[in-house]
Protein backbone atom coordinates (compact mmCIF):
# COMPACT_ATOMS: atom_id res chain seq x y z
CA UNK A 1 0.00 0.00 0.00
CA UNK A 2 1.44 3.39 -0.95
CA UNK A 3 0.78 6.69 0.65
CA UNK A 4 -1.23 9.32 -1.21
CA UNK A 5 1.24 11.93 -0.01
CA UNK A 6 4.82 10.91 -0.83
CA UNK A 7 6.22 13.97 0.97
CA UNK A 8 5.09 12.48 4.29
CA UNK A 9 7.67 9.72 3.79
CA UNK A 10 10.55 11.94 2.78
CA UNK A 11 13.26 12.59 5.35
CA UNK A 12 12.92 15.93 7.09
CA UNK A 13 16.02 18.12 6.77
CA UNK A 14 17.57 20.10 9.58
CA UNK A 15 16.40 23.46 8.22
CA UNK A 16 12.77 22.28 8.23
CA UNK A 17 13.32 20.70 11.66
CA UNK A 18 14.60 24.00 13.05
CA UNK A 19 11.62 25.86 11.62
CA UNK A 20 9.26 23.33 13.18
CA UNK A 21 11.03 23.71 16.54
CA UNK A 22 10.58 27.51 16.31
CA UNK A 23 6.88 26.95 15.66
CA UNK A 24 6.54 24.71 18.73
CA UNK A 25 8.45 27.11 20.99
CA UNK A 26 6.46 30.07 19.68
CA UNK A 27 3.12 28.31 20.11
CA UNK A 28 4.01 27.18 23.63
CA UNK A 29 4.96 30.76 24.57
CA UNK A 30 1.72 32.15 23.15
CA UNK A 31 -0.36 29.55 24.99
CA UNK A 32 1.78 29.80 28.15
CA UNK A 33 2.25 26.05 27.87
CA UNK A 34 5.22 23.73 28.19
CA UNK A 35 6.78 23.15 24.77
CA UNK A 36 7.74 19.54 25.52
CA UNK A 37 4.19 18.73 26.63
CA UNK A 38 2.82 20.36 23.49
CA UNK A 39 5.27 18.37 21.40
CA UNK A 40 4.47 15.07 23.11
CA UNK A 41 0.76 15.59 22.44
CA UNK A 42 1.51 15.82 18.73
CA UNK A 43 4.24 13.24 18.13
CA UNK A 44 2.76 10.27 16.33
CA UNK A 45 -0.61 11.94 15.75
CA UNK A 46 -2.15 11.26 12.37
CA UNK A 47 -3.54 14.81 12.42
CA UNK A 48 -0.12 16.50 12.14
CA UNK A 49 2.81 16.14 9.78
CA UNK A 50 5.58 13.87 11.06
CA UNK A 51 7.89 15.50 13.59
CA UNK A 52 11.58 14.83 13.07
CA UNK A 53 13.91 13.56 15.77
CA UNK A 54 15.94 16.76 15.37
CA UNK A 55 12.87 18.93 16.06
CA UNK A 56 12.23 16.87 19.18
CA UNK A 57 15.84 17.18 20.36
CA UNK A 58 15.81 20.96 19.78
CA UNK A 59 12.55 21.52 21.67
CA UNK A 60 13.62 19.25 24.53
CA UNK A 61 17.12 20.74 24.66
CA UNK A 62 15.95 24.35 24.64
CA UNK A 63 13.33 23.58 27.28
CA UNK A 64 15.81 21.78 29.55
CA UNK A 65 18.37 24.60 29.31
CA UNK A 66 16.01 27.54 28.93
CA UNK A 67 17.01 29.30 32.13
CA UNK A 68 20.71 29.37 31.17
CA UNK A 69 19.91 30.24 27.55
CA UNK A 70 17.71 33.13 28.67
CA UNK A 71 20.43 34.41 31.02
CA UNK A 72 22.87 34.50 28.10
CA UNK A 73 20.36 36.19 25.81
CA UNK A 74 19.51 38.83 28.42
CA UNK A 75 23.21 39.49 28.96
CA UNK A 76 24.08 39.79 25.26
CA UNK A 77 20.97 41.39 23.74
CA UNK A 78 22.26 44.89 24.30
CA UNK A 79 19.41 47.18 25.24
CA UNK A 80 16.72 44.51 24.92
CA UNK A 81 14.86 42.57 27.58
CA UNK A 82 13.48 39.15 26.73
CA UNK A 83 9.93 40.39 27.26
CA UNK A 84 10.49 43.15 24.70
CA UNK A 85 11.75 40.80 21.98
CA UNK A 86 9.32 39.58 19.34
CA UNK A 87 8.33 36.03 20.43
CA UNK A 88 9.45 34.53 17.11
CA UNK A 89 12.89 36.13 17.47
CA UNK A 90 13.16 34.81 21.00
CA UNK A 91 12.35 31.27 19.85
CA UNK A 92 14.93 31.56 17.05
CA UNK A 93 17.58 32.92 19.42
CA UNK A 94 16.96 30.15 21.94
CA UNK A 95 17.49 27.51 19.26
CA UNK A 96 20.61 29.29 17.99
CA UNK A 97 22.16 29.43 21.46
CA UNK A 98 21.23 25.82 22.14
CA UNK A 99 22.84 24.66 18.89
CA UNK A 100 26.00 26.69 19.48
CA UNK A 101 26.57 25.54 23.04
CA UNK A 102 25.04 22.07 23.28
CA UNK A 103 24.94 20.60 19.74
CA UNK A 104 28.49 19.44 19.16
CA UNK A 105 27.77 18.52 15.54
CA UNK A 106 26.63 22.04 14.59
CA UNK A 107 29.47 24.53 14.00
CA UNK A 108 28.83 27.96 15.51
CA UNK A 109 28.75 29.74 12.11
CA UNK A 110 26.14 27.25 10.87
CA UNK A 111 23.97 27.78 13.97
CA UNK A 112 24.14 31.55 13.48
CA UNK A 113 23.51 31.37 9.73
CA UNK A 114 20.52 29.07 10.17
CA UNK A 115 19.05 31.34 12.86
CA UNK A 116 19.48 34.41 10.64
CA UNK A 117 17.81 32.52 7.79
CA UNK A 118 14.84 31.66 10.00
CA UNK A 119 14.57 35.30 11.08
CA UNK A 120 14.52 36.38 7.43
CA UNK A 121 11.80 33.85 6.70
CA UNK A 122 9.62 34.19 9.79
CA UNK A 123 10.08 37.61 11.36
CA UNK A 124 10.50 41.33 10.73
CA UNK A 125 12.92 43.09 8.40
CA UNK A 126 15.08 44.12 11.37
CA UNK A 127 15.15 40.65 12.93
CA UNK A 128 17.96 39.04 10.89
CA UNK A 129 20.42 41.78 11.88
CA UNK A 130 19.29 41.59 15.52
CA UNK A 131 19.58 37.78 15.63
CA UNK A 132 22.98 37.91 13.95
CA UNK A 133 24.23 40.51 16.43
CA UNK A 134 23.10 38.68 19.56
CA UNK A 135 24.30 35.26 18.41
CA UNK A 136 27.54 36.76 17.10
CA UNK A 137 28.32 38.20 20.53
CA UNK A 138 27.60 34.85 22.18
CA UNK A 139 29.57 33.07 19.45
CA UNK A 140 32.64 35.18 20.28
CA UNK A 141 32.74 33.62 23.74
CA UNK A 142 31.19 30.24 22.92
CA UNK A 143 34.38 28.27 23.55
CA UNK A 144 34.70 29.79 27.04
CA UNK A 145 31.01 29.16 27.72
CA UNK A 146 31.22 25.52 26.60
CA UNK A 147 34.19 25.02 28.94
CA UNK A 148 32.07 25.89 31.99
CA UNK A 149 28.72 24.34 31.03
Amino acid sequence: MTSDNPSRRAPIGRRASRRRAVEFLYEAAQREADAVTLLSERVGSVDVDPISDYTISLVEGVTARRERIDELLAEHAQGWTLSRMPPVDLAILRIGVYEMLWSADVPDPVAIDEAVGLAKELSTDDSPRFVNGVLGRIGNIADRLRAVL
